[in-house]
């Protein structure tokens, strides 16, 4: 079979299983070993052996131990009352802003994304605690609903992100700097997505109903509520930053952390915590699941010499870097409307970053912006995530939601615009710190 047949027969398989309904880690597996006994005509023994070391030596990463400690740390935030004292908190400090409590869906996904890592846990937390809040005020709904999908989705961008240690350990960077490097485009996306709820305000001030005054008072009980969230920021990305703990090490203080928190709290039961154990297993087991099979696949990728093809393709084309980013923009925003961010990163990457680096992009910027495009995904339908969990939290339909929050899809691309024009957003912290 000619190579650049082979190609195109593998990535066809690919999408014809995906098309099917085949679980991914199946389906990542099936096209390695087909491709490998049918295209390089590979003994079915050695395959069996390069299976068996590159799985072994992928689920055996040691950055992969943060995973399941911060997912494990979100879900025993999810149990207490850290997220809501969040809410409380932020409350008093934008009473003053046009939107007001629209801006705490905001600040509050900001913050609760920096000690979670989970952008479902996220707007679903946040979810739980604001969407009752502001109907009860008098919010506009949809933009009540908009923002809060949209800033669900921080929880992909700002460290701790599981999708950025994932990234990491694949595209062999340091998870430390591709956390460093979220921070600024985190804390862009949060700008744009505040200055929107400002300007609608602005302009149309029925959208919140009229401020309450607060008083300093007010401000000052806001911060002892929002010491446990930023005493778990500090822990967690404080440590990684000053160099004195690795994001594995972290994680583990970050837990230590929140576990006495909640027990000081007295909210931390045996039920909440075997409850909390269950679904870290559940959502560690398909992640890493998921990441041994797909490191699998890339090396059989190698083997059919599927990158080197798809970058020749691709070459031939004769189109700038600019173009291509655009190109594999729209690529992942495509594959966002039916796969969630963490499948579309381990199908695609073994292909997509060799083609990247080799225009000139640095990978670490590139994970930010594949971060960036992917986040699209969980506000889009029909598979996006985010909306799932306002449409189990509102009983709303896709299509409301949906509606709702697509001027914050916009400003997610044009996030994206951004750090394409000004690389320095996602490249210098890093930089500076290591």
């Amino acid at each position: 079979m000619e190579i650049f047949d082979s190609s195109a027969f593998i990535i066809l398989l690919m999408f014809v299983l995906l098309g099917s309904g085949a679980w991914l880690f199946s389906a990542f597996l099936l096209v390695s070993t087909l491709g490998l006994l049918f295209v390089v005509d590979m003994n079915p023994a050695r395959i069996g052996a390069i299976m068996s070391q590159v799985m072994w030596r992928s689920a055996s990463s040691w950055e992969l131990s943060a995973i399941p400690l911060f997912i494990l740390m979100g879900e025993l935030i999810f149990h207490t009352d850290i997220a809501r004292r969040l809410f409380r908190g932020l409350s008093p400090w934008v009473e003053r802003l046009p939107g007001r409590l629209l801006h705490a869906n905001v600040g509050g996904c900001t913050i609760f994304a920096a000690i979670s890592g989970s952008s479902v846990a996220t707007a679903a937390t946040i979810g739980k605690i604001t969407i009752g809040e502001l109907d009860e005020r008098g919010y506009d709904r949809d933009l009540s609903l908009g923002s809060l999908a949209g800033a669900g989705t921080f929880g992909l961008m700002i460290p701790p992100s599981i999708n950025m240690i994932i990234y990491g350990v694949i595209a062999e960077v340091s998870v430390a700097k591709m956390f460093a490097a979220g921070v600024f485009p985190g804390l862009l996306l949060a700008v744009l997505y505040s200055g929107y709820i400002v300007v609608r305000c602005w302009f149309d001030p029925s959208k919140a109903p009229p401020a309450k005054r607060a008083s300093w008072g007010d401000r000052l009980r806001g911060l002892v509520d929002l010491a446990p969230v930023m005493l778990l920021v500090f822990i967690v990305l404080g440590t990684i930053y000053t160099g004195i703990a690795t994001p594995s090490e972290s994680a583990v203080m970050g837990l230590a952390a929140t576990i006495v928190l909640a027990l000081v709290g007295r909210q931390l039961t045996f039920a909440v915590f075997v409850q909390a154990l269950m679904s870290t297993v559940r959502t560690s087991a398909m992640i890493l699941t998921l990441m041994t099979a797909a490191s699998f696949m890339s090396a059989a990728m190698g083997y059919m010499h599927v990158p080197q093809d798809v970058a020749a393709a691709i070459g031939s084309l004769d189109i700038s870097p600019l173009q291509l980013v655009l190109l594999l923009a729209v690529f992942y925003i495509v594959l966002g409307c039916f796969l969630d961010g963490i499948s579309i990163m381990l199908m695609s990457l073994p292909i997509v970053l060799p083609l990247v680096t080799a225009a000139g992009y640095d990978p670490i910027w590139f994970g930010v912006f594949l971060i960036v495009v992917t986040e699209l995904g969980l506000i889009t339908p029909p598979i996006g995530f985010n909306l799932f969990v306002l449409q189990g939290l509102t009983r709303l339909s896709l299509g409301r939601l949906a509606r709702a929050a697509f001027p914050f899809f916009l400003l997610t691309c044009l996030a994206g615009a951004i750090l394409v024009a000004f690389p320095e957003l996602v490249l210098w912290l890093p930089r500076v710190l290591f």
